[in-house]
């Protein structure tokens, strides 16, 4: 992985692909994590069916950099804001997140208040993704 100089990170970007709620589908999240994985991060995926409470500690255990959350049921707005928190609760505050699926436009606004960075919708370009993770993973755990 070729970080740029300005980048001081001497680890490869730890990355969580969460699933929440009922949403069975996951064929998305998966591409993404081969994607993420091919150019040099470490992705963690939680699978499917995932609480906002087990999606909080996974970030938690994992040390995690970005979470990455994959929803196509719709319950975005329901299950956002309590990932949000069931992190802030965790103390993890300090991580990039961003989410991906089926979100309508009017949405992506209130998602972006809310503290999710990005929003990837059907059509965005892996390579897209990719860079944006890159460009604003925060770099936590270095030590100089």
């Amino acid at each position: 992985m070729a970080e740029s100089q300005s980048n001081p990170r001497t680890h490869p970007i730890r990355v969580l692909i969460a699933k929440p709620g009922l949403d069975g589908h996951d064929r998305g999240a998966k591409v993404m994590a081969r994607a993420l994985r091919d150019a040099g991060f470490e992705v963690v995926y939680t699978g499917l069916f995932q609480t906002p409470e087990m999606i909080a500690a996974a970030a938690l255990q994992e040390d995690v950099d970005v979470v990455g959350l994959s929803i196509l049921s719709g319950a975005h707005m329901a299950l956002f804001p309590r990932i949000i928190d069931a992190l802030r609760e965790r103390g993890v505050d300090d991580v990039l997140i961003v989410a991906g699926g089926t979100i309508p436009d009017d949405d992506v606004q209130p998602l972006l208040d809310l503290g999710v960075s990005a929003v990837f919708g059907p059509g965005t370009s892996l390579s897209e993704a990719v860079r944006f993770i890159r460009q604003h993973a925060p770099v936590r755990h270095d030590v100089p």
